[in-house]
């Protein structure tokens, strides 16, 4: 059926096409643009949205004016008549066309034409996809793809960063879809911006105004990586079993927070902690070597932007255990016997103390007779292991205790004291022995205990000799000291006390000695006679006599 639309409308479309080009003709023909001026047509030029209907009026000045009509490529409909006008519907207004008006007046065809302009917007405005991450200082290309939009003289494609325009390209004389292309390089303040492509619309002079349409915006993820490796800190050997620090860190990383670092030993994933600072990334974790092996791999990765930094050390893996370290007995007899034994699993070198050095994988062995001055004796065994060019030294330390029985020395414990009554002394006698032996002194006579090794006060009953033992598990020992306390000296004190009383004597004549002297020069004295008595008169300075008794 829609073919035999087509063929049925096909000769009215050529005789319209005939029609337009006779009145096109027609218009050029002498005198027939004077008469133009007769017929007028409404509206004038008009703008419309695809797809909208317009009535379109000619109107003509002549008097009896024949045969008004309207020739137009687009669908038509009457819309009224009258004396000196026709009105016509064009319906769905698709493309731009002209329209015009015809008439004949006073036997000649007069004809007025008016452009119709069909705007609309595009369709799609899209911006393709960025990629996932832009390394920073590199080009970064953005295309937008606008398809329709009409007219295309008005319509200007723009695109942005943020606000800033960076690009602005008009669509006049473009296809239907038109794809709009600019370069520009990346930065780091580019990184999370967001990119947009807009179309712009100007029907300001038509009448109507700026109509803007804009794409979803796409965000921007920029990086910069160093040209430089990461450094990476690890030991050249590793000890199986033994924990040991690795760090990396790699600096001028951006954005460092998108940053991830990553510590592998071998097959075996670390967990680093990660430190982030300014442009620095630093990365700390603990390796333990599982087993022995003779070359392993310590790397560390830094991903960023789909891109990624390496750096490796190759480390050797061994194992070394302590030396083994023996004695025959741990706690031994005074005069007996003991044997100290070196040993290592690993084929080493043991070094005891005391014994010529062996070969690798030897043992060391040393043998003495436990006298008292071995107790608390240690023993070191080293044992020395080369890896890599590196000397390793591992100890292993044991203490011997000999049994002996208690002993008292003399040097601090004297035969003879002797002290002062009252005096604070210490008796400073003192027992070894292992196990400790107790001591404790006792008076021979009495039975009481004098203080061992602490301050006391010496009384006369201290005087006497005492029997100082020592006992432990392994037996005893005595020795005798003698205490000789001294009386304190009554010479002296008797002394002293005529000391005292001579001089309080001496005092009191002095002082008489100087009253009597006194009153000898204050006044006169004579003797009365006749009696036996010496009676004294004292004669007063000033005439006024009286007595006194001598």
């Amino acid at each position: 059926m829609a073919s035999v639309t087509l063929l049925g409308r096909l000769p009215q479309a050529c005789a319209s096409w005939l029609g337009l080009l006779l009145l096109v003709c027609c218009l050029w023909l002498p005198g027939a643009q004077g008469q133009a001026s007769l017929l007028q047509v409404e509206p004038l030029n008009p703008i419309l949205p695809l797809g909208k209907s317009i009535l379109v009026n000619c109107t003509v000045s002549c008097t009896n004016p024949e045969n008004i009509a309207l020739e137009t490529f687009l669908s038509k409909e009457p819309a009224g008549r009258g004396p000196n006008w026709s009105a016509f519907w064009l319906t769905n207004v698709s493309a731009d066309d002209d329209a015009i008006c015809s008439a004949f007046c006073n036997g000649s065809q007069i004809v007025k034409s008016t452009s119709i302009t069909v705007y609309k917007f595009p369709e799609r405005v899209v911006l393709e996809p960025l990629p996932p991450w832009q390394r920073v200082g590199e080009n970064l290309t953005l295309r937008c793809r606008v398809d329709e939009g009409a007219p295309r003289a008005n319509l200007t494609v723009v695109l942005l960063r943020g606000e800033e325009e960076l690009h602005r390209q008009s669509a006049e004389g473009e296809p239907a879809e038109v794809t709009v292309t600019v370069t520009v390089p990346a930065r780091r303040e580019d990184h999370g911006a967001n990119f947009t492509c807009r179309t712009e619309l100007d029907l300001r002079s038509r009448g109507l105004g700026l109509f803007e349409n804009s794409s979803a915006s796409r965000q921007l993820r920029t990086f910069d990586l160093p040209k430089t490796r990461p450094l990476l800190r690890a030991p050249w050997i590793l000890e199986v079993g033994r924990e040991s620090k690795v760090a990396c860190s790699l600096d001028g990383v951006f954005p460092v927070w998108e940053a991830e670092m990553s510590l592998k030993l071998g097959n075996q994933t670390l967990n680093p902690v990660v430190v982030r600072n300014g442009d620095m990334l630093n990365a700390t974790a603990t390796a333990t070597a599982q087993e022995e092996q003779e070359d392993a791999q310590v790397a560390c990765i830094v991903t960023l932007g789909g891109e990624s930094l390496e750096a490796q050390k190759t480390v050797a893996m061994y194992s070394f255990v302590e030396p083994i370290l023996n004695l025959s007995s741990a706690s031994a007899r005074e005069g007996t016997t003991v044997t100290v034994t070196c040993t290592a699993e690993t084929p080493v070198q043991v070094i005891l103390e005391g014994v010529p050095n062996t070969g690798l994988g030897q043992f060391a062995q040393l043998q003495l007779n436990a006298t008292e001055n071995d107790d608390g004796r240690n023993f070191s065994c080293k044992a020395v292991l080369e890896v890599r060019g590196h000397t390793l030294e591992k100890n292993t330390k044991v203490q011997l205790h000999v049994l002996y029985g208690p002993k008292i020395d003399r040097t601090h414990c004297p035969p003879y004291l002797k002290w002062k009554e009252k005096s604070l002394q210490v008796l400073k006698c003192q027992a070894r022995g292992n196990p400790v032996p107790k001591l404790q002194c006792l008076q021979e006579v009495s039975g009481s205990v004098v203080p061992v090794g602490t301050p006391f006060f010496v009384k006369l009953t201290h005087n006497g000799t005492y029997r100082c033992e020592a006992v432990s598990s392994l037996g005893n020992t005595t020795l005798e000291v003698v205490m000789d306390i001294q009386y304190r000296n009554a010479q002296s004190v008797t002394i002293a006390i005529t000391v005292l009383v001579v001089l309080s004597l001496l005092t009191l004549a002095v002082a008489s000695l100087c009253v009597f002297g006194v009153q000898k020069r204050s006044g006169t004295y004579r003797v009365e006679q006749g009696s036996t008595s010496l009676p004294l008169t004292t004669r007063q300075p000033d005439g006024q006599s009286g007595e006194e008794p001598s």
